[in-house]
């Protein structure tokens, strides 16, 4: 039987469904060699030579290959068809051949398929080929160049910039894309501007809103309205006059499908529509493909095969009507340069099988083959066939005008299926506009617009605080007027959004960085490097990645540049399609990063940071309101500001350390750091920042007190609302609330590890809110830590109250007793912990009776071996004590042992008791 490799377990029992007992189908289990993590795996001086090794997790999976060779010797090679699959093919044959596995007469074939379905396996084994060289020497020259910039300027970053993990060829170029875009956004300067828009109704009573265009005879501009009075006279202008309609025109337009995935688009739309990062979205389409329900999930092509075509129109028919299927098929080409190996686009492999039909268990499955399977068929359905109409409103006297728009879905078409998400808002009118006539007038609506808005205000041009959340479009106030029919909106501009995993994958796409098998694992790896961290599907860099980033463009700047990486892959490219030699590639490259590797290593850290606080001076330290100078220490006065490192990231301190300890995060500014809140009975009252976050203190380390008192702010205190007043109430703590009215001894109230809290010996009872710490008083103390004890069985270390006392055990002695557990009554004898029957009452059981539980549970569990009584105990133990200390000491050592074993064993009896 001929041996068939593939990648997974589960691609090789789909396969193996279809090939049958005539073949032995086995898994790689992925990559089976890598370049082993050293020095030299690379050699630059002898060609570039590569040294492989097979991992320890893949040895037996080779092994299993080579035993099945020993009963047949055929060797079919059936990897995914791409680059890496390519690779991992090539890696076999040699891991093979150098284990003698594959001989001279071995038969060694090649195949490849799109789809896991029996038709495309038949195929495939049909029709078999040799292992593509140009592919993989294109996979070779990709490990190399990630090999020499990982392993040579990763180490530079370990010494020169503490806390920096790793670089990469093109993780550093994603992780710029991000720290740009951040700083942009820093950088942003907010514009005000208004919008006024008008609710309007037709003779017929049907109302329609409209948005001011024309004031004063003149096109109204976008930033023409820039304040709160120039809204106000808008408004005025528009509600003092009649309007009547100017002119309906109405247009017809359509709007056509959008191209069946690759691997890009997927990630972006499984991002936008499910929040799906980009490897879930991944490895859930390798299951997917791995059970033969959709094609390959790596490529760059959006073609699909003629029989999928026609096989999707035929179930567009089925499904919808013959009314949704275009007159001619619809052809997508491949815009990117040598689409990776000309795959098809990713598809289902049966058109007539939705979701539900093939009953997936996993959402993600579900919810991933439900996407591909609508955007492949929406693809080839009929466009959508819209009118768009654009109303214009006048005023007699032409002074004012506004615009209504508007658009109707005359047949739905692909819509019905499916439509492509959006990564950010669009400003795009498409209500339905009720029937306007041209010529009739256009009165203000009854009804108004303050709806929308707070009800406050009653007179008309009242400026209205509205609460209309973020958004580039509303925010800030309105001015309302008209009868409440014409409304003035405050507007800023806002700065470009953050990227999420979709608009990363995007814009990389665009630039030509990486390709579709690569994204997934390089945002993987920029959080997992902890250079960015996601919050609510945003991309936000921390400071470790911003310094890094700075890092690379200053003294690397070459190798972090869009062009260039891109570039790069074109030149890969070319030796894929085996236009380029792979070994002249990576001696152009490395001649001048090696270049660059060996001036950078011999800076010194002061010199690094000397560049790295001069490229990010504007960010770090923007003009002060004062005038003064940007650099100097805020808290001291006296110390000039500087860039930092430390194993956490970068940060701003002074240049007095350890005299001034002002920090600040790179993104904060001054009020987010260390700074003097004022001063209490000489000493100096300053808010700092730690390790664990801001913290209050009082002085500064001395001889006598090396340890001057602190605080951390509680949970919900801001940093930039601390003054001296608070501060000194957090150093206060623990404050006294009263004495404890059974024994005297003081209760304390303070914020600990978990929160607030009010403490009585050794009773803790947690408080709901800060602020109780500093109001609670001597009663409600008193209760809470009453319920706390009662909660508790008393507190920590005193022994719950009994349901019912039993007496002594009549053999061993000891009390016995009834107690209520977690888990329901339980007897309770020494370390024996037995559960009462169910149904049976405490207030029942007997002295005998709970004897016997006592008795049946110590024997199974071995805790019921009585020891001596105390006294005959005590009596054997005494000659112990004449004896030498060497010999008592090696006496105790055991005894300890069977000690702490016993109170294991107790413990875990307690807790199955109770």
């Amino acid at each position: 039987m001929p041996v068939v490799v593939v990648e997974s377990p589960a691609k090789a029992k789909t396969i193996n469904k279809y090939l049958g007992s005539d073949y032995t189908v086995l898994a790689s289990y992925g990559h089976v060699r890598d370049l082993p993590p050293k020095d030299g795996s690379v050699n630059p001086d002898e060609g570039f030579d590569m040294t492989w090794e097979v991992g320890n997790d893949s040895k037996k999976h080779v092994k299993a290959i080579a035993d099945a060779l020993k009963d047949d010797n055929a060797l079919i090679l059936a990897t995914d068809p791409d680059r890496e699959g390519e690779a991992i093919s090539w890696h076999l044959k040699e891991a093979l051949t150098k284990r003698k596995s594959i001989k001279k007469d071995t038969d060694v074939r090649r195949v490849t398929f799109n789809a896991i379905t029996k038709q495309a396996v038949t195929e495939a084994m049909a029709n078999p080929r040799d292992i593509d060289a140009p592919l993989v020497e294109a996979y070779l020259a990709r490990r190399a160049l990630d090999y020499l910039v990982g392993f040579n300027l990763s180490p530079v970053l370990w010494r020169k910039l503490p806390g920096a993990k790793s670089a990469g060829r093109v993780q550093s170029v994603c992780l710029r894309l991000i720290v740009e875009r951040e700083m942009e956004i820093e950088a942003f300067d907010a514009r005000e501007y208004w919008s006024v828009k008008a609710l309007l109704s037709t003779p017929r009573g049907q109302d329609f809103e409209a948005r001011l265009t024309t004031l004063a005879g003149k096109k109204l501009e976008r930033y023409d309205l820039s304040n709160e009075t120039q809204a106000e006279m808008a408004v005025q202008a528009v509600s003092s006059r009649k309007l009547h309609i100017a002119s309906v025109e109405a247009k017809p337009a359509s709007r056509n499908p959008s191209a069946p995935f690759m691997t890009s688009t997927l990630q972006q739309e499984a991002s936008r529509k499910f929040g799906m990062g980009a490897k879930i979205c991944m490895s859930t389409a390798q299951r997917l493909y791995e059970a033969g329900h959709i094609t390959y999930m790596r490529t760059d092509g959006i073609d699909m095969a003629p029989e999928a075509v026609e096989a999707a129109r035929d179930a567009i028919k089925d499904r919808y009507g013959a009314d949704y299927v275009p007159g001619s098929p619809r052809i997508y080409k491949n815009k990117a340069k040598n689409a990776q190996e000309a795959h098809e686009c990713i598809r289902p492999t049966d058109m007539t099988k939705d979701a539900e039909s093939l009953g997936l268990r996993e959402a993600d499955q579900k919810k991933l083959y439900d996407l591909i399977w609508k955007r492949t068929l929406a693809c080839q359905m009929e466009a959508a066939r819209l009118e768009r109409t654009t109303v214009e409103i006048a005023s007699d006297d032409k002074q004012v005008g506004l615009r209504a728009t508007g658009q109707v879905v005359l047949f739905d078409g692909f819509l019905r299926v499916y439509e492509e998400g959006r990564d950010e808002p669009q400003d795009e009118d498409d209500k339905r506009l009720p029937q306007i006539m041209e010529g009739e007038a256009a009165a203000f609506a009854k009804a108004g617009l303050r709806s929308e808005f707070d009800k406050a205000g009653e007179k008309e041009g009242a400026v209205l605080e509205a609460d209309t959340g973020p958004g580039p479009d509303r925010n800030g106030k309105a001015v309302i007027g008209g009868g409440d029919a014409v409304l003035a909106l405050q507007h800023h501009t806002q700065p470009p959004p953050r990227y999420t995993e979709a608009t990363l994958v995007k814009k990389m796409e665009e630039l030509g960085i990486g390709r579709p098998s690569t994204y997934a694992s390089v945002i993987t790896t920029i959080q997992d490097r902890e250079y960015v961290r996601k919050d609510k599907n945003r991309l936000i860099p921390e400071d470790k990645g911003r310094i890094v980033t700075i890092f690379l463009l200053n003294f690397f700047k070459r190798y972090v540049e869009y062009d260039f990486t891109a570039a790069l892959e074109d030149e890969l490219d070319d030796v894929s399609a085996g236009e380029m030699d792979y070994k002249e590639l990576l001696a152009k490259f490395w001649r001048d990063f090696h270049a660059a590797i060996s001036e950078t290593s011999e800076l010194r850290i002061a010199q690094v940071l000397d560049v790295l606080d001069e490229a990010l001076a504007p960010q770090l330290y923007p003009p002060r309101d004062d005038g003064s100078d940007p650099r100097t220490c805020p808290l001291c006065g006296e110390g000039s500001l500087h860039l930092k490192t430390s194993r956490s990231g970068g940060f701003v301190g002074c240049s007095r350390y350890p005299e001034c300890r002002y920090t600040r995060p790179l993104g904060g500014d001054e009020g987010q750091g260390d700074r003097v809140l004022g001063y209490d009975n000489g000493d100096e009252i300053s808010l700092r920042s730690g390790r664990f976050g801001p913290y209050v203190q009082r002085g500064e380390p001395t001889e006598e007190q090396p340890k001057p008192p602190r605080a951390s702010l509680p949970k919900g205190w801001s940093a930039d609302a601390m003054d001296l007043e608070k501060a000194l109430t957090l150093l206060s703590l623990p404050r006294q609330v009263g004495i404890h009215p059974e024994d005297g001894e003081p209760i304390e109230a303070g914020i600990g590890r978990y929160g607030p809290f009010v403490k009585h010996n050794r009773l803790y009872a947690n408080l709901k809110e800060v602020d109780e710490v500093f109001e609670i008083g001597i009663n409600r103390a008193v209760d809470l830590l009453a319920e706390k004890a009662a909660k508790r069985g008393g507190g920590r270390g005193a022994a719950a109250k009994p349901l019912k006392e039993l007496g002594e055990h009549p053999e061993h002695g000891g009390p016995v007793n009834i107690l209520d557990g977690r888990y329901g009554p339980y007897v309770k004898w020494e370390k024996v912990n037995a559960t009462l029957p169910k149904g049976t009452e405490p207030a029942d059981v007997t002295l005998e009776e709970a004897v016997a539980l006592v008795d049946e549970k110590a024997a199974k569990t071995g805790k019921g071996k009585k020891k001596a009584p105390a006294k005959k105990a005590a009596a054997k133990k005494a000659p112990a004590k004449a004896s030498t200390a060497k010999k008592t000491t090696a006496a105790k050592k055991p005894a300890a042992k069977k000690s702490t074993a016993a109170k294991g064993s107790a413990a875990k009896g307690s807790d199955a008791a109770e």
